[in-house]
């Protein structure tokens, strides 16, 4: 989707700061508000325009307007809006996507395949979990691609030239596209502190050997118990690096490997291997998983990298929605109950202030009783940081600023 006349950016002040005191510009800045009338959270939003502030991308007037009108429920009905004429039998509104096919846009949903093991491993699971979870192009009305293909080894080197990462590995299909718009659950997470527009944009969009470059030092580990010996992550190894050694161990009760009792199991020389990750996808027991040993505040430092990779030089706007906030990642199945209270849906043309506007308001919320974030100490005074000690969410964010992507000062604009 191409975009292109008039050009548009939102001032950013930080909260705190006085009335009085000038706003630093941040290109294209804009985050939404919530207010909280007892026990319900009604949000609110509007966006400020500067006209003298440095230009993000030119956009159409009409798809700017049209596009910030319908945002969500942030503004007036949002898209959610039953009685609308154009609302679907689940009383979502479809003008949106209309108005950006009118202009000569091919709207599609997208994300890569996970390291991890799952129904997200490759393109045709993964297609299916979407389409279970009313991710289709039946409900949506644009479809969906699996970015990196159907193993996630479809990807693009787009260059960074960061301080970890040289050339990002971003999934195909993303890195095709004219502008990126994300779509974020803003929750805690185990190893970022809590995953936002950031960690949706850069591991999301990373394909997996780009996952196992964020998450490692991308040496992926066989588990021998799983092994069946079947040979199939040799025949995708394209260095030579795994081979298969006696082994005299324990089988995992119940797998195929207990059964198969394989006299040789495989092993990976990582003196050879480069972290491609292909023979995660191409083994049929799991037994292969990426060694996670990257220090938390470097893991940050890579996905703020990868997200300059899926963002830089084109367009991009940003959703978060801040319910349900987990306190853990959303892949884990054994998740807990919400550690706040719901807030709202923010929403902004800067990751950086978007973050840490959500973050902010979480931390302005009380804690859930019997959450897991109940039971913690509070001596960091802040809600993430007691959940999971050994993170530091905010070196995302710093690194994220010192890269140019934007500013960690805002405004946050109420309407009654």
């Amino acid at each position: 989707m191409t975009t292109h006349n008039s050009q548009y950016s939102a001032e950013t002040t930080h909260p705190d700061k006085q009335e009085s005191s000038p706003a630093p510009t941040a290109a294209g800045t804009t985050a939404s508000n919530v207010s909280t009338t007892g026990n319900a959270t009604t949000p609110d939003a509007s966006i400020a325009l500067n006209a003298d502030a440095t230009p993000v991308a030119d956009v159409p007037p009409r798809l700017f307007g049209s596009f910030v009108e319908h945002l969500g429920r942030c503004v007036y009905g949002g898209i959610y809006e039953p009685s609308h004429p154009t609302a679907d039998e689940n009383g979502f509104r479809q003008d949106v996507l209309d108005l950006v096919k009118e202009l000569g846009g091919k709207p599609f949903l997208t994300d890569c395949n996970t390291l991890y093991v799952g129904r997200r491993k490759n393109a045709l699971d993964h297609l299916d979990a979407a389409y279970e979870n009313g991710f289709s192009p039946f409900s949506t009305g644009c479809h969906v691609i699996i970015a990196d293909g159907l193993k996630g080894t479809d990807e693009t080197l787009v260059p960074v030239n960061g301080e970890y990462i040289k050339e990002a590995k971003i999934g195909h299909a993303v890195m095709d596209a004219d502008i990126i718009i994300s779509l974020n659950h803003f929750k805690g997470h185990e190893s970022t502190g809590f995953g936002g527009a950031f960690k949706n944009l850069g591991m999301g969009c990373g394909s997996r050997a780009g996952k196992m470059e964020m998450h490692s030092s991308g040496k992926p580990v066989v588990n021998q118990a799983l092994c069946i010996s079947c040979g199939e992550c040799r025949k995708n190894c394209a260095h030579d690096a795994i081979s298969f050694v006696d082994y005299n161990g324990e089988n995992k009760p119940g797998s195929r490997a207990e059964r198969k009792n394989a006299k040789k199991r495989a092993i990976i020389d990582h003196n050879k291997c480069v972290g491609c990750g292909r023979c995660i996808g191409a083994c049929p027991e799991d037994a292969v998983k990426a060694g996670q040993d990257e220090a938390n505040t470097v893991l940050n430092y890579k996905i703020a990298e990868y997200t300059y990779a899926v963002i830089h030089g084109r367009p991009n706007f940003h959703i978060s929605l801040v319910i349900d906030v987990s306190p853990y990642c959303d892949c884990h199945a054994e998740n807990d109950i919400p550690i706040v209270p719901d807030v709202g849906m923010f929403a902004s043309f800067d990751p950086v202030a978007l973050d840490q506007a959500c973050a902010d308001a979480v931390n302005r919320q009380p804690v859930v009783s019997g959450s897991v974030l109940s039971e913690k100490e509070h001596c960091h005074h802040d809600h993430f940081t007691d959940t999971h000690p050994d993170t530091n969410w905010e070196s995302c964010l710093e690194h994220a600023v010192k890269m140019g992507m934007g500013s960690r000062e805002y405004e946050l604009i109420e309407v009654e």
